[in-house]
């Protein structure tokens, strides 16, 4: 009888899905999930991802890529430590595949063998803990396994192909670091740009895709709420910042609820609170940090607009003085557009995902409110750009929960806890199959 010999990337791939056979037959650690764990284990923040993109920097010299790391540069002039890696395979397109490194503050709850327990100083002086609550360990390990794949594999595929870490994700400034370090003046210009991120309402095993607005643009906005100090037994001699922000707190939720069109949808939301040092001091100011979302530009206005005319009415009723005036300022540099799947490519895309993973495993998504700065990459959508959902979910919890009418917890929670091996498994072959097909 003759055998057919698989290419070394259908090797390479056979292994990663090797991992999701019965637990009743368990078999060694692949070198993939390894990598995985070790950044599951030791995750970075925003600005500081030194440790993980070396990591990736290096297993994708060692997959044959010409790479230059600490690419990104911030409005401030630091450096970020972006990672771009190029491989060259003959005449055709250049399709740009990237994948986000940073982790979030949040204290890991999950109990897993392999959990963070990781803690840093924040810029306010607290100690917080480290979590991969978003699960950018997983795409960082799925690049490294599709670029690995994709070297071995050159005789199915020509052009070139240019793999992105990018740093920052989080604080929604990686992106643009990127370019504003010219990027692609360096690298050259891709004719295509695909990705993908893990989600909690998928198995592992499955993807989810969908054409047109799928994630919605976030504006990073800041308003300080200014007042008059005092002794906290006398706040008639002063005004209290601190009633005065928990009044417009409430005030503002009528934006969306009032003053948004209820079919154009759109969240204000108040994640960060600074005021106040001790009990017995009324304080002369309260920050608040606050992350909007909306798919459209007029929905966007609508709430910069509603936030601002709120802000003065504030400062009008509590009688402050102009130079005590509520300040509500638009942080540019921390706000991401609507991520806008290309229609033609997603079909095409969409059409290589049911070849390889079958129809059943490839599911038409719903356009969610959390936001990416993957966008920014696309240069307002004059790059075709694709952006994957990778289900992360233990098949069996996610049935259980869903017949219970729950979900299991996702993102940026502290109990977020993907299966890795199908998950990074599918994410390989998936990526693979479609840079493949995209490439010839």
């Amino acid at each position: 009888m003759r055998l057919r010999t698989l290419s070394p990337a259908l090797v390479f791939i056979t292994l990663v899905l090797a991992t999701t056979a019965s637990a009743q037959t368990p078999l060694p650690e692949t070198p993939l999930i390894a990598i995985y764990k070790d950044l599951h284990t030791h995750p970075e923040l925003s600005h500081q991802e030194e440790r993980t993109s070396a990591i990736l920097a290096q297993a994708l010299r060692e997959a044959g890529y010409t790479v230059t790391d600490h690419i990104g540069l911030y409005p401030d002039g630091s450096h970020a430590f972006g990672v771009v890696a190029i491989l060259k395979n003959g005449p055709g397109p250049t399709l740009l595949i990237r994948a986000d490194m940073d982790a979030l503050p949040i204290v890991e709850e999950t109990g897993l063998p392999y959990a963070s327990h990781v803690t840093v100083t924040n810029a306010a002086g607290q100690k917080v803990g480290v979590m991969h609550a978003c699960g950018h360990d997983i795409h960082t390990t799925v690049l490294i396994g599709t670029a690995r794949a994709m070297a071995a594999n050159k005789s199915q595929w020509h052009g070139t192909l240019m793999l992105i870490g990018q740093p920052s994700e989080e604080s929604i400034d990686g992106a643009k670091a990127l370019l504003a370090d010219h990027l692609y003046e360096r690298f050259g210009r891709p004719d295509k740009i695909i990705g993908l991120h893990d989600i909690n309402t998928l198995a592992a095993g499955q993807v989810g895709i969908l054409a047109g607005p799928a994630m919605a643009s976030s504006t990073s906005i800041d308003v300080v709420i200014h007042g008059i100090g005092g002794h906290g037994s006398a706040p008639q001699l002063g005004r209290d910042p601190i009633t005065l922000a928990a009044l417009y707190i409430m005030q503002i939720q009528t934006i969306v609820s009032r003053e948004e069109d209820p079919q154009d949808p759109s969240v204000v939301t108040v994640g960060d609170i600074h005021g106040g040092t001790r009990r017995n001091i009324i304080p002369d100011s309260v920050k608040l940090e606050l992350t909007t979302r909306a798919f459209t530009p007029h929905a966007r206005q609508v709430i910069i607009t509603g936030l601002q005319q709120m802000a003065a009415g504030l400062t009008n009723s509590a009688g402050l003085p102009p130079d005590k005036a509520v300040t509500v300022t638009v942080l540019d540099d921390e706000s991401a557009p609507v991520q806008i799947n290309d229609p033609t490519l997603t079909a095409n895309v969409q059409a290589t995902l049911i070849k390889t993973l079958g129809a059943p495993n490839v599911i038409t998504v719903q356009k969610m409110m959390g936001s990416e700065d993957v966008g920014v990459l696309s240069l307002n959508q004059q790059i075709p750009l694709v952006y994957l959902r990778l289900g992360a979910m233990d098949p069996a919890k996610l049935a259980a929960a869903e017949a219970q009418g729950k979900t299991l917890p996702g993102l940026h929670t502290s109990r977020f806890e993907p299966l890795p091996e199908p998950t990074i498994a599918t994410g390989v072959k998936t990526m693979t199959a479609v840079a493949t097909s995209l490439l010839q």
